[in-house]
């Protein structure tokens, strides 16, 4: 899309939601649950109990453009997914060059009727194009507020302090430079791997016959995928820590890990391995 899109229309997100209670087929209430319903199709979106507020789509986009004019960035992109369950709207903002490599930057709104994720909002690299890359934004946006009647009064506060949004921004393109600019060495790999597969040092450092066969088939992975990065980005602790990333999302699993990343243990340790190695710079 282009970033001269803005309407709702133009989005296909000119749409409500509405809370509807529901009943049994034989017609009996079900208390404190209540079905989420699109306006324009009558689509059930979700299930929720009767504390869950619906943000709707014109609410996200007005927050963006409230952004816009306070930043002068222009929306990008926003679509939804799974018939409406997930929303979402991409400011675009700047972008960080390494060399061959571009890491883009966004400011970025999610929502989701389905019950799957809270409101989203925040800096991400990640330009969403499909279920899974939407998957990889959120986990990237630092703030979430569930779906309460106090999410709005505390978007309104982080408005007004939309500066530090893009202060973050910097903050990581300027880790990821130094990242860039560190060769690392064995010691620092081996750091990776051990917190990587959750192993000891002595395990790393041991004879990788005495690890499971499945561990020693995961190691053998992630060494592929880390010569992939290093062939692109150089053998730096950016390359390094790419290599983690591009074994979570495409070889830990055989389908794409996107969404276990986002709930799962993998993001946890990928968080981690990256303050290890801004700290190591």
């Amino acid at each position: 899309m282009n970033e001269q899109v803005k309407t709702l229309e133009d989005l296909g997100l000119n749409w409500t939601v509405s809370k509807e209670p529901i009943q049994t087929v034989g017609g009996v209430a079900i208390p404190d649950k209540f079905g989420i319903m699109r306006s324009d199709n009558e689509s059930v979106l979700g299930i929720h109990g009767p504390n869950y507020d619906p943000y709707q789509n014109h609410e996200l986009l007005e927050l963006l453009h409230q952004i816009g004019g306070q930043t002068g960035l222009q929306i990008h992109s926003g679509g939804n997914f799974n018939g409406g369950g997930k929303v979402w709207f991409q400011l675009k903002s700047e972008d960080l060059k390494l060399g061959g490599d571009k890491i883009k930057g966004y400011i970025s709104g999610f929502n989701s009727f389905d019950g799957s994720t809270s409101l989203g909002f925040g800096n991400s690299t990640t330009t969403v194009s499909c279920s899974n890359t939407w998957w990889a934004a959120f986990r990237e946006v630092n703030t979430k507020l569930r779906h309460s009647k106090s999410m709005r009064p505390r978007l309104d506060e982080m408005l007004q302090k939309i500066d530090i949004v893009l202060e973050e921004e910097q903050k990581l393109f300027q880790e990821i430079v130094m990242l860039s600019e560190t060769a690392f060495d064995k010691t620092q790999k081996d750091l990776v791997t051990q917190l990587l597969f959750s192993m000891s040092t002595e395990d790393v450092l041991g004879d990788r016959e005495d690890l499971s066969t499945r561990k020693q088939n995961q190691i053998s992975d992630f060494e592929a995928d880390l010569r992939t990065e290093v062939a692109t980005k150089g053998e730096n602790l950016w390359g390094l820590f790419s290599g983690v990333t591009r074994f979570t999302t495409h070889s830990m699993k055989k389908t794409d890990n996107t969404q276990g990343k986002m709930f799962g243990q993998t993001g946890v340790k990928e968080r981690r391995i990256f303050k290890e190695l801004v700290e190591m710079v």
